[in-house]
């Protein structure tokens, strides 16, 4: 910001308001949600200068602006190597590919910008290689809001508007065995996408019987077992792939938000060579059809090559450890608490369920929302209450009696104690309410 003038920087964010997506500044600004950022200090926001806020969101697992990356863009920038070459091959690009291949056992990678357009290229990749048209999802999942993606996600707010949705992908119940063997039996099946613990679904892990039987079926009916592992991987669950635990490898994992250090977008689709090339090795043309103009776009490689030197063994089971003795804090400070049901997740992605509340004055309703009655009040209304901790928390898209915490991977644990001990503060309060 040293070089952009303040006034311009703040009048931004009215301009947002104004030109972009007046909704979004809408819920913000009700929500009471820091929003004056000025800039980042050791991985935590800036609000007007000085406040420092802790960013639960996941995006940022390294924090804002991790220096290890911010220098190697740096250092980059200060070369003349081209950001973008037209023939589509990329040094960069072919590094990054290779040191993912080596730390997942996969042998071919793509790359995109988000994690929807991974699960776009995962999307084509089943119907290439399968030349089936069923594409099997589950209720609750979130795989991004593109076209293809969006037939897979959850019904609701972020599902219904955009029917009709793309032929051939159903959505299953969650963890329900039967239902995933009657829809193979069908036999027009060529892929399963699912994330191994759903993120805005509830932070809801698969369970052991559900991932034996999709890697059984698929393997059985050669079909792609896809793991959305956007916001699982990447040391997330204390796991470079929490997939790569199941009893056979997925066909296909998909990664983004961590992979570029929380400063650039990046994704990657990874896979096996012997399937990319029967789904796309018939000729060159065919080879190039799915493709984006940016997608190995230089500076996205060097953000994930600093992020994966980043990213050792040693630092994920730091992170898996982290993760075991906050879930115990957070067990600990909310137990007893009327409001609270139970903790989720793994490594550092958690999900605190929380009950709604009985009195009928603590409602969407007497908001002014009715049209929300039938999702729950606790999670959003705790959310902004730890804002005034300065902490930046969330609740999950699709279950909102949900709070979702994913912190970055390098907070103190000095700063969860703190966190834990607010948290159960502010349900007391709440509960006060019921």
């Amino acid at each position: 910001m040293s070089n952009m003038p303040y006034d311009f920087y703040r009048k931004g964010f009215e301009e947002f308001r104004q030109y972009v997506n007046p909704f979004i500044a809408e819920r913000a600004q009700l929500a009471r949600e820091p929003m004056n950022i000025t800039g980042s200090r050791e991985g935590k926001l800036l609000v007007d200068g000085s406040v420092e806020i802790e960013n639960f969101h996941g995006t940022q697992a390294f924090g804002h602006r991790r220096p290890e990356i911010t220098v190697a863009l740096k250092e980059y920038l200060d070369t003349d190597y081209p950001e973008w070459y037209p023939s589509r091959v990329s040094p960069f690009a072919g590094r990054l590919a290779k040191i993912l291949c080596e730390r997942s056992g996969y042998s071919q990678v793509y790359f995109g910008l988000s994690g929807s357009d991974g699960i776009e290229a995962a999307i084509k990749l089943i119907r290439a290689y399968s030349r089936k048209p069923g594409i099997l999802s589950l209720e609750g999942g979130y795989h991004g809001c593109n076209v293809g993606s969006t037939a897979m996600m959850s019904k609701g707010y972020m599902h219904d508007a955009f029917g009709p949705h793309l032929p051939g992908v159903r959505q299953l119940p969650f963890n329900d065995v039967d239902a995933l063997k009657k829809e193979f039996a069908q036999g027009d099946v060529g892929g399963i996408i699912v994330e191994p613990i759903q993120g805005e679904g509830g932070v809801r892990a698969l369970s052991d019987d559900y991932v034996a039987a999709i890697c059984e079926l698929t393997d059985r009916e050669d079909c792609l077992l896809v793991a959305d592992e956007i916001q699982t991987g990447m040391g997330r669950t204390g796991n470079f792939l929490k997939s790569a635990k199941w009893p056979r490898k997925p066909d296909v994992a998909v990664v983004a938000k961590q992979l570029g250090g929380g400063i650039m977008p990046v994704s990657a689709v990874m896979t096996d060579m012997a399937i990319f090339k029967r789904a796309y090795g018939t000729n060159f043309a065919l080879g190039e059809s799915h493709n984006m103009t940016f997608s190995y776009n230089s500076m996205g490689m060097v953000a994930g090559i600093a992020t994966l030197k980043l990213l050792t063994d040693e630092y994920i089971e730091e992170i898996r450890e982290k993760g075991e003795w906050f879930n115990g804090l957070l067990r600990e400070s909310l137990s007893g608490s009327p409001l609270f049901e139970e903790l989720r997740g793994e490594g550092m992605m958690l999900g605190v369920k929380l009950k709604n509340f009985s009195n009928p004055w603590v409602s969407y309703e007497q908001f002014g929302f009715k049209d929300l009655d039938d999702m729950s009040l606790a999670s959003p209304l705790l959310a902004r209450r730890m804002y005034q901790h300065n902490y930046f928390c969330f609740t999950c898209g699709h279950d909102w009696s949900v709070f979702r915490l994913q912190p970055r991977y390098d907070i103190e644990r000095s700063k969860l104690e703190d966190f834990a001990r607010l948290l159960r503060q502010e349900l007391d309060k709440l509960d006060e309410l019921n």
